[in-house]
């Protein structure tokens, strides 16, 4: 299975992301800008939460709150759960689907390394699948009996 640090190989772009104190208009432009569903939230280089789109529609735009005026730590996710490079994306599945996740940022020694997104572990699955599905074919077609 692959790793956390293999999905994030295969990503491109910087690292999107707000500060606290930053109005939520922001982190939805970014959103935007990026074609992202969520940014990190890091002050003086620390993760300190996560702020989606739902968490914009429902503790924004649901209770008639300003964009313009709400800063994203009234919003974010603080605290998130994170993984590291070195983690498998099996594991970091099977903490998507228990918890709800289609975020998880990543960590090493402390430092924020990236995103990994469900799409991002669906995207690795399948790729390895194809690999074993050719690794099969080669072998049934070459070394298999009667090959």
């Amino acid at each position: 299975m692959s790793t956390v640090k293999g999905a994030l190989a295969q990503k491109r772009g910087a690292l999107i992301h707000v500060r606290s104190g930053d109005m939520v208009v922001e982190a939805l432009r970014q959103m935007r800008d990026n074609r992202v569903r969520s940014v990190l939230v890091i002050d003086d280089d620390k993760l300190v939460g996560i702020v989606t789109q739902g968490d914009c529609a429902i503790k924004v735009l649901l209770p008639g709150l300003d964009a313009k005026q709400t800063p994203v730590g009234q919003v974010m996710t603080g605290n998130p759960v994170t993984i590291k490079p070195d983690d498998p994306l099996d594991a970091c599945m099977a903490v998507m689907a228990a918890r709800g996740f289609r975020h998880l940022p990543v960590l090493d020694a402390g430092k924020v390394v990236g995103v990994i997104s469900i799409g991002d572990v669906v995207k690795n699955i399948i790729r390895d699948l194809e690999h074993n599905v050719d690794d099969l074919m080669g072998y049934i077609m070459k070394d298999g009996p009667g090959g």
